[in-house]
């Protein structure tokens, strides 16, 4: 078990907000983030004015000195980035592709309607789309074209309960693709606690299956595993050398809110680093120099997820001490997402509207 040692001195680096919104009657939601490279970064989302929504996309081209919100012409959902200019924008109902790190986008291809979550690929050309009712597609064109990769379909479970959400390769060989089968239960905890506070109090989580398809041959052939698991992993983020970071989390009745797990892609070995009731981590980064993040919000009350929390960041150099990092005390999230195209930039969203980057004491002087 990791142990979270107190705070920061003052003399190390802290997260500053770098923008926010702020309007009156309305509120920005933020789903994806992503640089680029140390000047370029998109964050993407939607206004929410009342009951409806905009699409929304926050660009900077110069690190972050200066941001432009604009209105894409669909509500997106993630962004992946190949390099400083390839990139491509999955949306509600279209896919979108940029040369030009999110200034502008072309519509591209064709998905299925509502049911795409997250991209992934290896070069221009060969990537992977992962989705809702046991969806994963691959494209050999850049996204022009897709074909359904068959074992996909194999673990068992309804596919209308069934999702894949996270891509990840440590080599252009060897990669994973995570999923989940989620069944409803007759029973509702959230319809019970209108009546009953003390049932929801008291409800204990159940363990439902999880899917792992994995490739040795850069997607050739995908081998399909399934377990009955608590929580669902949601991030595995890898380093070429074979060490990688991952994220399980649970929901709000399981005893636990998160836990990270440290892993190497070439023995197959996981190992628990960090677990916590209250703080509920929602993204994790690995350093190429080693240093670990884990980042999302402190619960309020008993039952999580329910309010927005404070948003904490810890840091590990060691995967055994886990250190409070010092954060904008405006910050609170219910999902908070990292993104470091460098050791020397390491930037954060929260779904609030904020952007937060962590700056050296020498910086944040000027």
């Amino acid at each position: 078990m990791a142990i979270l040692a107190g705070p920061v001195a003052a003399e190390e680096p802290e997260w500053k907000s770098q923008y926010f919104y702020d309007k009156a009657e309305s509120s920005l939601v933020i789903l994806d983030f992503q640089f680029a490279s140390a000047v370029r970064g998109i964050a993407v989302g939607f206004v929410l004015k009342g009951s409806h929504r905009q699409p929304a996309a926050v660009v900077t081209s110069d690190g972050g000195a200066h941001w432009d919100l604009t209105k894409p012409e669909d509500v997106p959902v993630s962004l992946f980035f190949l390099n400083e200019s390839l990139g491509w924008m999955v949306a509600e109902s279209s896919l979108w592709k940029t040369t030009e790190a999110g200034r502008s986008w072309t519509r591209v291809g064709k998905l299925p309607k509502g049911r795409i979550l997250r991209l992934f690929f290896l070069d221009a050309d060969h990537g992977w789309a992962v989705g809702l009712k046991k969806t994963v597609l691959e494209t050999h064109d850049g996204g022009l074209t897709w074909t359904p990769v068959a074992a996909a379909s194999e673990p068992p479970g309804e596919p209308a309960y069934s999702a894949y959400t996270w891509v990840a390769f440590a080599t252009p060989r060897y990669g994973l693709i995570q999923g989940f089968n989620l069944p409803p239960r007759r029973w509702s905890p959230a319809f019970s606690s209108q009546f009953d506070p003390q049932a929801t109090a008291n409800y204990r989580d159940v363990p439902h299956l999880n899917y792992s398809l994995d490739t040795r041959d850069a997607g050739k052939t995908w081998k399909p595993t399934s377990a009955s698991l608590f929580g669902d992993t949601t991030k595995i983020r890898f380093l070429p050398d074979g060490s990688g970071i991952g994220l399980i989390e649970y929901s709000q009745y399981f005893r636990l809110a998160s836990e990270v797990f440290a892993v190497d892609w070439r023995t197959g070995k996981s190992e628990s680093i960090y677990k916590d009731a209250q703080f509920g981590v929602t993204d994790v980064w690995k350093t190429p120099e080693g240093t670990v993040y884990l980042a999302g919000a402190l619960a309020i009350g008993r039952v999580r997820n329910l309010v927005e929390g404070r948003v904490q960041v810890l840091m590990s150099r060691d995967n055994k001490t886990f250190r409070a990092m010092a954060v904008d005390y405006r910050a609170t999230a219910n999902r908070v997402i990292l993104t470091c195209p460098d050791n020397r930039n390491v930037w954060m969203a929260t779904d609030t509207g904020m952007i937060l980057k962590l700056v050296a004491p020498e910086d944040a002087a000027h």
